[in-house]
């Protein structure tokens, strides 16, 4: 880690000179008990991350100076310690490093909320009276609230996000009616989607990479991808986005983009039915299709993203499974 602005060792270019975090480094009495707990809580609705026991990030900006600030200044009152420094990382944790250490934090919370999101829907009946709908309706809104909480924290596009928005999506969508997959948009004409680039999130896994296989084999055999930031990228003329929020071809109620582009794109191939069930497990991890073959596929797509960080690379590889999993259904008419 170097704390330094300006100077550095020759060679290194401007950017790389560049403080990317904020790190608060605290030490806090073990009396009062409570404060240990109060500052902890408050650095977790901040969204920092724990580098050390004592040592938290946040990327670097003038908004997160203001809340070490304040957490500083409670540490303080406290008869504890604290200081607020601006770090670049250069040897043993790395950039992406830290970035994972969000990422994984941020799903960890999507999943719960996901899984709560889930837990209800299966619990809202095909006829669903007053009094349990408000009871729903009430768990909904206090889902929907804490996952804006989420999101505001999210600062580089943890990918759990779409599977939990899908989630609570379709609770929504059970509410108003008995069917919680419900196609919310319209149905489209493969070959006006010819010539477009296709823009998802960096880091593919399941659902993008099968539905990108899926675009490129049923939609555009010259498709191009672009892979960018999860979160606040603003899209060119001629891009389309998939697996993205506010994306045109994403989740909609309990569909993975992978579903969602089948049915949009109006694929009757059996093959295909298979294939969706097995990415819709693995993608949503709900088991609605409690296919055996989710496990395997699973730790298959597991392995190629560990061995291959270029997403490219990621798609070629994937696709070539794809490919055979969608000769194995063919052959046995989609079961």
């Amino acid at each position: 880690m170097d704390t330094t602005d300006s100077t550095g060792p020759a060679g290194l270019t401007s950017r790389s000179q560049e403080s990317r975090w904020l790190l608060l480094i605290h030490q806090i009495p073990p009396k009062p008990a409570y404060l240990r707990v109060k500052i902890g809580r408050r650095l977790r609705r901040l969204g920092a991350v724990a580098i050390k026991n004592t040592v938290y990030a946040l990327p670097k900006n003038e908004e997160a100076h203001e809340h070490f600030q304040w957490v500083l200044r409670e540490i303080r009152e406290g008869d504890g310690d604290a200081t607020i420094c601006e770090a670049r990382f250069v040897d043993g944790l790395l950039d992406e490093d830290i970035e994972k250490l969000f990422n994984d934090v941020r799903n960890a919370e999507y999943r719960e909320l996901a899984e709560e999101a889930r837990a209800l829907t299966s619990k809202v009946p095909r006829k669903l009276g007053d009094d349990l709908r408000t009871e729903i309706q009430a768990e909904l809104g206090r889902l929907a609230k804490r996952l804006a909480e989420v999101k505001e924290t999210d600062f580089f596009g943890a990918p759990g996000r779409a599977a939990t928005e899908g989630a609570i999506a379709a609770l929504e969508e059970r509410l108003k009616t008995p069917s919680a997959a419900a196609v919310k948009g319209p149905l489209v004409r493969r070959e006006d989607y010819r010539g477009c680039i296709w823009v998802t999130r960096k880091g593919i896994h399941i659902d993008r990479m099968a539905s990108a296989w899926l675009i490129r084999r049923f939609v555009d055999p010259g498709a191009k991808f672009l892979f960018v930031p999860g979160k606040g990228y603003q899209p060119k003329k001629g891009e389309l986005r998939f697996d993205m929020f506010e994306g045109e071809f994403t989740h909609e109620g309990d569909r993975c983009t992978f579903e969602t582009l089948i049915e949009r794109m109006n694929l009757k191939d059996p093959a295909l039915r298979g294939i969706a069930e097995i990415v819709h497990d693995i993608d949503l991890k709900d088991g609605k299709f409690r296919r055996d073959e989710a496990a395997g596929i699973d730790r298959l797509v597991a392995g190629t993203c560990m061995a291959h960080k270029e997403d490219e690379e990621r798609l070629r590889r994937a696709s070539a499974v794809f490919e055979d999993l969608y000769e194995y259904f063919q052959r046995k008419g989609g079961k």
